[in-house]
């Protein structure tokens, strides 16, 4: 898995605690309260950077 999560991940690293605090400061404060219904993704890319397949 590290090595396919590597090789599939824009920034080019796994992410580590650190990268999630920021975003869960955000949600846990005023500032987000009008956000309802969102995923917020801390994946350094890799949702964005996955090819899909397109059905026929």
């Amino acid at each position: 898995m590290n090595a396919w999560g590597l090789a599939n991940t824009p920034v080019g690293r796994l992410g580590e605690v650190e990268d999630m605090v920021g975003a869960a400061i955000f949600l846990a404060s005023d500032a987000s309260a009008f956000m309802t219904g969102q995923v917020v993704r801390v994946d350094g890319g890799f949702s964005a950077g996955m090819a899909w397949p397109i059905p026929s």
